[in-house]
């Protein structure tokens, strides 16, 4: 079966989507673009995820410290930043990149909306 908005996605489309899909941090969207986008510049990617951003299917936040009830500590998707914000944060090249002391408290993240939640990947 084949779905209207399924097929108007672009591989690099799906790919955001995907990533927003598992609130993963945004460089982990690099493992799923086709080439030559997967290791291209941070400029090439921005406008892509901005549409996503701009039809009210993703938004992006920072990640932030989690505790469990029962003591467990881990991270979660902070407060939404701010659209006007989007554009220099998604042109500096480091937030593409996995941080080199491995630390995601602070990383940028991607989420799907309700909206987003009802497009077929």
């Amino acid at each position: 079966m084949s779905y209207p908005a399924t097929d108007e996605l672009s591989s690099a489309e799906r790919a955001f989507m995907i990533n927003a899909t598992e609130i993963d941090i945004l460089p982990g969207v690099r493992g799923d673009l086709p080439e030559p986008l997967a290791s291209g510049p941070a400029s090439d990617l921005a406008p892509i995820l901005l549409s996503l951003v701009d039809r009210g299917w993703i938004r992006i936040s920072r990640l932030v410290p989690w505790s469990a009830p029962g003591g467990g500590t881990g991270f979660q998707p902070g407060p939404f930043l701010p659209r006007e914000s989007l554009p220099a944060l998604l042109t500096d090249a480091g937030n593409w990149e996995y941080p080199a002391d491995g630390e995601w408290l602070g990383r940028i993240t991607l989420i799907l909306t309700d909206a987003g939640q009802q497009v077929p990947r």
